[in-house]
């Protein structure tokens, strides 16, 4: 009986690629008083590994909270599992604006005391007691009654890429930092004002709303399904949308775009750019706003200290990370001295750019074509219009169709008709080479190269 993962993530991936299957993105939570957590947790990933279901999911005594992805095909075999047990029949489940089939690449489902970290103590307020919830419109509705206060209760690195107009983005590394903030900046209005709250998915509000209706706040509304559900209201309604800019997500997509406004900027040149990033150095992991020229140039590092890190023998890398916290326990989400253009805190509704248009571009391509991998980009020589290519799997060779494909390029399709082996120019290129060619589009580092067979 398998309870844990037996692939790696490139594994994974590899396999992913290989199936050409559409896959959906999604979300849900659910409270619900749960005896056995760690029964839960084996009976749901027996389930979901037959379904070749991914993602990370938490799961507690008082609920479940789960960011997933499925095959297209298996989704009605997953909405299933869940309906099997009563307290999550008929449970809203949150498709994603945008897929990427390596949006997850291993099944992880842990057990916590907690399915978000709040820090309250829910045996001091009833946490059944939550605000109204507030469909798209409805939501649109109430923002324009000047008697309304909107809160995000999302984090910096979060807000800054996109929020609601007018709403307060408080400069919080976590949630339960800004549940005591909030409450003493709005002490004063409990009464008289409509406090409108808003998240990711909606389950940061449940237990947020019914906080603040226990701190004595009269009118709480939340946001139903939360930015994820809004956006796919919005379209299907063709109403307004009073969000601007990008919905950060925790998979490796890092963000869906919801409007093509762009309200950030890189955070190393100050360029109009809403493209999260981690930084490349294992020792360092910062999670920042980094736009393609820069990206190219520090080769995905925040830092010139991470890039020669980078540059490093592999053994003196982790010779400099001896004694440090490193992987997972150093992520650190925006906030260094290093960065000179991070905004946090009160954030303008201005848009400073408009993003490039990919509604032209083949839609599900892993659909409609047949591909085999090669490898994966390693560099992007921006003057000369360079990608510089590891070939990981299979042959490559002159006349050959190729598709780069990633999550900010899309899926572009390019014939070769020249490269540099191992910096020789040369006809076929096999496992272990590296190869370069003029690309005429731009390349990232996340980028995939295939090899179209029909």
């Amino acid at each position: 009986m398998q309870l844990y993962n037996t692939l790696s993530a490139e594994e994974r991936a590899e396999l992913i690629d290989q199936a050409g299957k559409q896959r959906l993105t999604l979300s849900f939570y659910a409270y619900a008083k749960i005896e056995d957590p760690k029964k839960f947790r084996d009976d749901l990933f027996i389930a979901w590994n037959q379904l070749d279901a991914l993602g990370r999911t938490y799961v507690a005594k008082e609920g479940i909270n789960a960011q997933m992805s499925v095959p297209a095909e298996n989704f009605e075999a997953f909405r299933e599992t869940l309906e099997a047990y009563d307290f999550m029949r008929g449970i809203r489940l949150n498709v994603a604006v945008e897929h990427d089939d390596h949006s997850f690449l291993k099944l992880t489902v842990k057990v916590r005391d907690k399915i978000v970290a709040d820090g309250l103590n829910d045996e001091t307020f009833d946490v059944t007691n939550i605000g109204v919830h507030l469909k798209a419109a409805e939501f649109n509705q109430i923002l324009e009654d000047p008697n309304t206060i909107v809160v995000d209760f999302r984090n910096h690195y979060e807000s800054e890429i996109g929020h609601f107009k007018g709403a307060i983005t408080p400069d919080v590394e976590t949630f339960r930092e800004s549940l005591p903030i909030i409450n003493e900046q709005l002490k004063d209005f409990k009464e008289d004002k409509n406090l409108v709250m808003y998240c990711t998915g909606g389950i940061r509000c449940e237990k947020a709303s019914a906080y603040f209706k226990h701190q004595g706040f009269k009118n709480v509304f939340q946001l139903e399904g939360g930015i994820i559900n809004y956006a796919k209201q919005i379209k299907e309604e063709n109403i307004e949308s009073k969000f601007i800019g990008k919905n950060f997500v925790f998979d490796h997509r890092l963000g869906e775009r919801i409007t093509n406004d762009i309200v950030s900027q890189c955070h190393q040149c100050g360029k109009p750019c809403d493209n999260h990033t981690n930084c490349e150095n294992d020792g360092c992991h910062l999670l920042f706003i980094q736009c393609d020229e820069c990206k190219a140039t520090m080769e995905n590092c925040c830092s010139v200290e991470c890039l020669d890190t980078i540059h490093l023998p592999l053994v003196e890398q982790v010779k400099l990370r001896r004694g440090l916290q490193v992987g997972n326990k150093v992520f650190r989400k925006g906030k260094s001295e290093k960065l000179l253009f991070k905004h946090s805190g009160e954030l303008s509704d201005k848009s400073l750019a408009v993003a490039e248009n990919k509604e032209h571009k083949p839609k599900d391509i892993r659909q409609k074509i047949k591909k085999v991998l090669l490898g994966k980009a390693e560099h992007y020589y921006v003057k000369a219009q360079i990608g510089l290519f590891s070939i990981e799997n299979n042959e490559l060779n002159i006349g050959d169709k190729l598709l780069i494909s990633g999550p900010t390029t899309g899926a572009e399709e390019y014939i070769l008709e020249k490269m540099l082996v191992n910096g020789k120019e040369n006809t076929t290129a096999k496992i272990g080479d590296k190869v370069t060619f003029e690309v005429p589009f731009r390349v990232r580092l996340s980028d995939t190269l295939f090899k179209i067979v029909s």
